[in-house]
Formats: structure tokens, sequence, C-alpha cells
């Protein structure tokens, strides 16, 4: 449990909230559900169901109830073209879990606080992986998110409400990053603190690996900007973490955590995918781990051979070749983002302890140096795959 959830874990608080929305039967049970940065997650059990109850970080997220209008958007527009899958059988069509309405037919409660919080249905026989082990695995998620981009490629985009501006214009977090540098106290002799002492040394090697990197930062924004790149509808956060599986066949079933869902690149859905499904080490490796992260090129292949199968006749050539950019782009961006939030101390990613955001930025540049070590095999992979 992080600090915040058991900040937030008042269970009889959170079943009296709970008892608000249209479930089926009693509120019974909560407990915290998942390992999320960014919102507080938990369970909840009902005399008759299952369901995600969940608060809204509002200091990433200024306007969460265009979160929940979004939500309604891709439900409407998905449920349209999911009635074309079966019902059963091994080829059915990946959803995002429904929100429930509360009883008074508003989908969102705020607590006395002033937090946002909502609640969605639990999708049955379903769980997240820690890591991918099989190519077959690997393929699902491929086949998840490929379908997640071809399903929602004729959806109207002005009907989506940005969520979070600025996100993945990468040149804003670095410019981010050199005003939290310049932000932050001096070191003081005696004073023993993260920044001047025990961290030092790593803070150091983190911001030599951004600054021989400045020029990557503009690989996909420079050409989104001179129109090269079209914006198609993205998930924003398709990690490992947010694509659920079903407990028996191993299908995907489902991806989740759709508060990111508006206008943007699809090579930084790919590569953020790929960032989070070829690392094993995985984003809270060791220090001394950092050294040992690798890009698994059996599992892109596997992810990118089943993303191009769902894809291939909707992305144009442009978007082809810049996919192996956003592959490489991402870890860097997201290392330069954990740096950040390091520096201005710890405001957006929640952390246990304090350095684990300066440890997560250096798995990201340490990923990101492995990625282009394997660029000409990486190219290979994703010409064979859209051949």
């Amino acid at each position: 449990m992080s600090p915040e959830e058991g900040e937030l874990y008042d269970e009889q608080g959170l079943l009296a909230l709970a008892a608000g929305f249209a479930v089926a039967g009693r509120p019974v049970a909560v407990a915290p559900l998942g390992q999320g940065l960014i919102n507080a997650t938990f369970a909840l059990d009902t005399e008759g169901g299952r369901y995600v109850l969940q608060r809204v970080n509002a200091a990433v997220f200024p306007e969460p109830e265009a979160i929940m209008a979004n939500l309604g958007v891709l439900a409407e527009h998905l449920a349209g073209h999911l009635a074309q899958y079966p019902t059963s059988g091994p080829v059915r069509g990946i959803r995002i879990p429904a929100p429930i309405p509360r009883r008074d037919g508003a989908t969102s409660a705020r607590d006395a606080q002033g937090h946002l919080w909502r609640l969605m249905e639990r999708v049955p026989d379903a769980a997240n992986l820690p890591q991918l082990s099989t190519q077959a695995q690997a393929g699902q998620v491929g086949l998840a998110l490929g379908q997640f981009h071809r399903l929602l490629a004729d959806l109207d985009q002005t009907r989506l409400a940005v969520t979070l501006p600025g996100f993945h214009v990468t040149p804003d977090y670095l410019s981010q990053l050199d005003q939290n540098l310049a932000d932050r106290p001096p070191a003081k002799a005696d004073l023993d603190s993260d920044l001047d002492s025990d961290l030092a040394p790593d803070l150091d090697l983190a911001l030599s690996e951004v600054d021989r990197r400045r020029p990557l930062a503009w690989a996909l924004e420079g050409p989104r900007r001179a129109g090269v790149l079209p914006e198609r509808v993205t998930h924003g956060d398709p990690k490992l973490d947010n694509i659920l599986f079903h407990r028996g066949d191993g299908r995907a079933l489902a991806l989740i955590d759709l508060d990111t869902v508006q206008p943007g690149l699809i090579q930084h859905d790919l590569g953020d995918c790929l960032r989070s499904c070829c690392n094993r080490q995985g984003e809270g490796a060791s220090r001394e781990e950092a050294a040992a992260v690798g890009f698994d090129l059996e599992l892109a292949a596997a992810i990118l051979g089943a993303y191009a199968r769902e894809t291939r006749a909707l992305l144009d050539p442009a978007e082809i070749d810049s996919l192996y950019d956003g592959i490489r782009v991402i870890p860097y961006e997201l290392g330069v983002r954990f740096l950040a939030d390091h520096l201005a101390g710890d405001r957006y990613f929640r952390v246990r302890a304090r350095g684990e955001n300066l440890t997560k930025a250096l798995t990201q540049f340490a990923l990101t140096a492995d990625i282009e070590r394997q660029e000409g095999a990486i190219r290979t992979l994703i010409r064979h795959a859209f051949a």
C-alpha cells in the first residue's frame, strides 16, 4: 500500500462513498488495488458484484470531469464496433471497463475534501501480468493495442477533451527539468540531503544522460509540428499494467486506465507499450540492476507483428518509418520526467522512498541506451512486421 493509499484507506468512509453508486447490493469490502503511480485505486466488493473504486489525482488531471466525459464517448463509439465480434471463441474484441453511474445519474462523486471518485466495472476472470514470459502473451499485447487504435480510427477527435495538456511534448518536459534544476536549493556543507550527498553521483550520471541526448526530444515533436505525423486517438499509457488478460486462456481482455485517451501520436503509444513490455527488469529496478536493463527483441517482434496485423492498412509510410523514434524517445522522455519530479520533491509520481524517481530515471536511460545499441535489429523487426 502506498503512503497516499494508506492515508485514504478509511474503509467505512469508502464503503459509504461507494453506496452512492448504482452497484448490485450493499458494499461489503474495500481494499487497495494495483501499483498505479498516479491515481489511488481500490477493489470494491458488494453483495452482488465486484468493482474498481478510484480517486482521480487532481494534481495531474485538473479537470477530472473531462475524463469521465471521454469515457462516455469511448464506450458509445466502441459499442458499435464491438458488436461485430462474437461473444465467445478465441477472437473477441478488446473492451474497456464501463463506468458505473451514481444513483442520482451523475458519473462521479466528490468527497468532503473535493476529490473526485469514480466507480468502474471490474472485468471478470481478468488479471494483470507482472511481466511477459512468452511470445504468445506478447502477441496478445500487440493485438490489444492495435485493435484499440484501429477501432478508434474513425472517432471524431473533436469529441474528446484534452485531459492532459502538453502530454508527450518531450521538449517541454526537458524545459521543466531545466527549470527544476535551476530552482533547486544550493548544496549546504552542513546538510546531509539527497541532493548534495548520497544521491549526488546518481544525479550527476542522470543529468549527463539527459544532456547527451537533448536532440532526441525533437525526434517526434518536430515532425508532428510540421504536419508530417498525423494525430490519432491514443491510449496515452498502454503499459503492461494497463492490459488485462483472461486467467484461463491468456487472451487480452481489456485496456484500462483511460484517463489519458486523447489525440496524439501512435508512435508514443506503441513506444510506451514496448518500453514497458520488453524491459524484463521493470521500471523499479535498483541502481545496481539498471546496468542490466535490456530491450528484449523476441518480445518486441511478437508485439510488433500482432500490432501490424491490426494497423497495417491504417498507418501511412511516414508513421511506420517513425516507429523506431517512438521506441527510443519514450524511455528518454519518461526518464526526464522521473528526474524532473525527483528534483521537484516527488510531486507527480507517487514514491515509497526518496530517491526512487531518480533510480527510475536511470533505469529508463539505461533502456534508451540499449535500444540505441540495437537500432538496426529493431528497424528490421518493424520493416518485416509491416511488409
